[in-house]
């Protein structure tokens, strides 16, 4: 429905069917979790769930949120893990979170109302030990369209879970994995720093490569980005059904291309495109937004973590300004290449979501010194609409500075009646129309 994952479906296509607040006049609030909140998920009972990872201690912790008020209605720490490890998860079919604990294990954390107060509760636990080597950790998470979950590690593990049985079926790449992952009917992909992989599964439930494309790695960890490779957890998308493209960000440079393939053809590209070319160098940690035969790519390059990936190698250069900016590429009507629609100077400090039912893209832009003291002190941050069609920003208005309200490339999600959530270093916002 648009709301069950972080890029908004299974596909990763960071779009919702949902029209967002607008440009005209919003109003806003602030939910304090002393937590940054990369995952706000909203199923259909309408209550926002959103997996954080506190400040002090980095400890992943669920929790419910009041959709009326955005306040915090309950709680749930889980067991410590890596730092991805509270970043990715989704919600089932039946409203539960999806999610692996710092212990490898598979949960499935309800939402229920007990004696007048919501309470969570790990309703299913499955283990993942024992398909794990010893210090690897899960990073990526995906809903199997046959009831199956995917599941990535850091480590290059691929592999599936059949939690009614607890059955585990898994392969190795040998190559590091710092996104989360993507299925659609008959096909998961997953995106290592050496390469992109296709995978379907066997009867019972071994994952199979049917094609690995390499790319571009690059000469080292950009500034900007959390990992050594691709910033971009693959995203299906096409004119038809949505699911005839698989799209990444390879990491060449000074510039890095959108990559584009056709599922059915295999690891050549139909495309190879330079994107924000408008500055000296590019690069990102956010996926695309990828909707029709149009991709939309944002530049992270400079961006200041608070954190970085335990191994994390430093970064190519050392350090460089945060100039932001966005591009629009098209698979060509013929869908033998790509071009490019615009480039954009928009200064996106937050991962874009595009509504298809008002055809706006929301985002969070910054003004202001954006080197790591500035953006926890004097940086402004700015809810703003963009364009599609141009590029051009149609609204913004400002919502505060500082690492209060910083939302860290995070991704927003909106509601069915209109309500933008937007994860920040220290808390949820939620923003209205007035």
């Amino acid at each position: 429905n648009g709301t069950a994952t972080m890029h908004g479906d299974s596909a990763s296509s960071d779009t919702t069917p949902y029209a967002g607040p607008g440009t005209g006049s919003i109003t806003w609030s602030r939910t304090a979790l002393a937590s940054a909140c990369p995952t706000v998920v909203i199923g259909s009972d309408g209550y926002p769930v959103t997996l954080c990872t506190t400040i002090f201690g980095q400890t992943p912790t669920v929790h419910l949120l009041d959709p009326a008020t955005g306040g915090d209605l309950a709680s749930l720490a889980l067991p410590k893990g890596s730092l991805f490890g509270g970043v990715y998860a989704y919600l089932d079919a039946t409203g539960a979170l999806v999610v692996v604990d710092g212990d490898d294990n598979l949960l499935r954390i309800g939402h229920h109302l007990q004696g007048g107060a919501w309470k969570l509760t790990v309703d299913q636990s499955t283990p993942l030990a024992g398909a794990l080597p010893a210090g690897d950790a899960v990073v990526g998470l995906s809903p199997g369209w046959d009831g199956r979950v995917w599941f990535a590690s850091a480590g290059g593990v691929i592999g599936t879970v059949d939690t009614a049985t607890g059955a585990v079926r898994t392969l190795s790449t040998g190559e590091g994995i710092g996104n989360s992952i993507s299925t659609v009917p008959d096909h998961t992909a997953v995106a290592t720093d050496h390469a992109l992989y296709l995978l379907s599964q066997t009867a019972d439930g071994t994952p199979v490569i049917d094609w690995r494309a390499a790319y571009d790695r690059g000469p080292g960890r950009k500034p900007g980005q959390l990992s050594w490779g691709t910033g971009a957890t693959p995203s299906f998308f096409g004119p038809g059904d949505g699911t005839e493209y698989v799209t990444i960000t390879d990491n060449a440079a000074p510039h890095e291309n959108l990559l584009v393939y056709r599922v059915t053809d295999g690891p050549t590209p139909l495309c190879t495109t330079p994107v924000l070319t408008q500055y000296g160098q590019s690069g990102t940690e956010d996926a695309v937004i990828a909707s029709g035969s149009s991709v939309f790519v944002t530049n992270t390059f400079g961006y200041a973590y608070p954190a970085l990936p335990d191994g994390a190698p430093p970064s190519v250069p050392s350090s460089a300004d945060f100039d932001g900016g966005m591009s629009r590429i098209d698979v060509d009507a013929d869908g033998n290449g790509c071009h490019l629609v615009w480039n954009s100077g928009v200064k996106s400090a937050a991962l874009p979501r595009l509504s298809l039912d008002d055809g706006r893209i929301y985002t969070f832009t910054v003004s202001g010194p954006t080197d790591v003291v500035g953006s926890h002190t004097f940086a402004d941050y700015a809810y703003a609409v963009i364009d599609p069609a141009t590029g051009t920003v149609q609204k913004t208005s400002s919502i505060g500075p500082g690492l209060l309200y910083n939302p860290l490339q995070m991704t927003g999600t909106t509601a069915p009646d209109g309500t933008l959530y937007q994860g920040t270093e220290t808390g949820v916002l939620r923003i209205t129309r007035r």
